[in-house]
């Protein structure tokens, strides 16, 4: 992400430093001198070392400082060695020979940079506090960077951190640095990059540099870094970045959001290819076309055409067999099949697709295997209360409760089971609607038909007074209803 800095809120002002006297402040609070002395070295003792420096007291050395890492002697009494004096205790003054030699690199480096010094940059490492700001150590080298400078939290922690920074002051024998001025040049080179790639509507090689859930980020050079969402990765909608790329993959893209206010960079991978749906303008509802199953989900498929376009597939138009519970238990991912157009909206992008509709209807099959009138075996797969639905061969038909028992007070829920396997009779079977009617009571004899065999014509019978209407009585005779006029 690039990011935008305020530099008002970070406390920098162009006039805020007069770097002359932040400079006497920060190094001149002491009698000291950056001009090198060679002094003599007049006396090593145990802990220091006495150097003859031309004053009225010689001077005093830290021991290490003419030591090397094993503790082993550089100098000798009587040898001369370079110092620069750094402070006082009383008349006598304290000198320093590391400092001499930093002083000099120091000096070396403004010799030679002196009429160039614009154009550097310095990495190096914040190794003290002083008032006006901090010193930057690089390369054996202390630089001053300002504290307006720094573009550092004042209540943080900042000795040791390791910052870059871009030199702005030769000041006498110091060296300015300044962050701000870095980090202001470094803005306006991403800001120029960028708006050259919206104006020419440019595509740029970026690499990955993180996946995320959401999307990935792209570094497309300078340190510019932007976001791909999740939904500018292909035309196929929302897709799951890290299944197509990796961290390090090169990709190009296009940039198509920048805030600058908020340092927001979006990027897109499916703008820098032509729309696949212009390339299928003539395909229409009713069309079969071959996909390979990319994805499967408990609700449908995701089918992918083989132009970075994915169709749906329901799971209810996967079979006729309703009772399907998982569309992989017909398909499997990359498994190539045709299927049937059903619904295209080439606006919206959106493509529905069945499979079903190619398959010949179950119904069409049993027609072939039974015709009405027929006694099939089946099992009873749900109960309702106006009958009940059994399944043969895959194809469900309707047992009403009207075809379920002669007494017309018997409904299927009252003697039938979830499970169960019956025979029943084909009544009626309609092809067009698809519908199955089913019949259990006329696999017995009717109770008009048992009457029959029992009585005939002139038989005087006992009856039993069922209901009396005002067209007449019906009576039961042995369970047969007859109505008396």
């Amino acid at each position: 992400m690039v990011k935008s800095i305020d530099l008002e809120t970070e406390g920098f002002d162009d006039n805020a430093d007069d770097f002359a006297s932040m400079l006497e402040d920060s190094f001149k609070k002491r009698e000291t001198s950056d001009d090198f002395i060679d002094g003599v070295i007049a006396q090593i003792n145990e802990d220091r070392v006495l150097v003859d420096v031309g004053k009225k007291e010689e001077g005093e050395l830290y021991l290490n400082e003419i030591q090397d890492e094993n503790g082993n002697f550089l100098f000798k009494e009587g040898d001369k060695i370079a110092v620069v004096i750094t402070g006082y205790k009383g008349e006598k003054p304290r000198v320093s020979h590391k400092a001499a030699l930093a002083n000099k690199v120091k000096q070396e480096f403004i010799q030679k940079h002196k009429d160039d010094f614009e154009s550097l940059i310095v990495t190096g490492k914040i190794i003290k506090k002083n008032k006006g700001g901090y010193v930057l150590l690089s390369d054996g080298i202390e630089f001053f960077l300002p504290r307006s400078q720094a573009m550092l939290r004042s209540d943080a922690n900042n000795i040791g951190k390791s910052v870059e920074a871009k030199v702005i002051k030769i000041e006498k024998n110091n060296v300015v640095v300044s962050r701000v001025s870095l980090i202001k040049e470094k803005q306006s080179v991403k800001e120029a990059k960028i708006k050259e790639l919206i104006d020419g509507d440019l595509i740029v090689e970026g690499t990955v540099k993180n996946i995320v859930s959401y999307g990935m980020f792209v570094d497309i050079g300078e340190n510019i870094i932007g976001l791909v969402h999740y939904n500018e990765i292909s035309y196929k909608g929302a897709v799951n970045p890290s299944k197509y790329f990796k961290v390090d993959d090169i990709v190009n893209v296009k940039i198509v959001e920048f805030d600058n206010k908020k340092g927001h960079l979006s990027l897109s991978i499916k703008a820098t290819m032509s729309d696949p749906w212009e390339d299928i303008s003539d395909l229409g509802v009713g069309d079969v076309i071959a996909v390979t199953v990319s994805n499967i989900e408990p609700y449908g498929v995701f089918v992918d055409l083989g132009n970075d376009i994915e169709g749906f597939l329901h799971i209810s138009e996967i079979s006729w067999d309703k009772s399907l519970k998982h569309p992989k238990d017909i398909l499997e991912v990359n498994q190539e099949i045709n299927v049937e157009v059903i619904e295209i909206d080439k606006v919206k992008k959106k493509l529905r697709v069945s499979y079903k509709t190619l398959q010949e209807k179950p119904i069409a099959l049993f027609s072939k295997k039974y015709k009405k009138g027929e006694i099939v075996k089946g099992k009873i797969v749900e109960i309702k209360d106006f009958g009940a639905f059994i399944n043969i061969d895959g194809v469900e038909g309707l047992l009403a409760n009207q075809n379920c028992d002669w007494q017309k007070n018997k409904k299927c829920k009252d003697i039938l089971t979830i499970g169960d396997e019956i025979e029943v009779k084909i009544v009626d079977l309609n092809i067009a609607t698809s519908r199955i009617s089913l019949s259990l009571k006329e696999l017995k004899d009717s109770p008009a038909g048992e009457f029959g065999k029992k009585h005939k014509v002139n038989n005087i019978i006992k009856a039993t007074i069922k209901e009396k209407k005002d067209f007449g009585i019906f009576v039961d005779i042995d369970g047969f209803e007859a109505l008396l006029r």
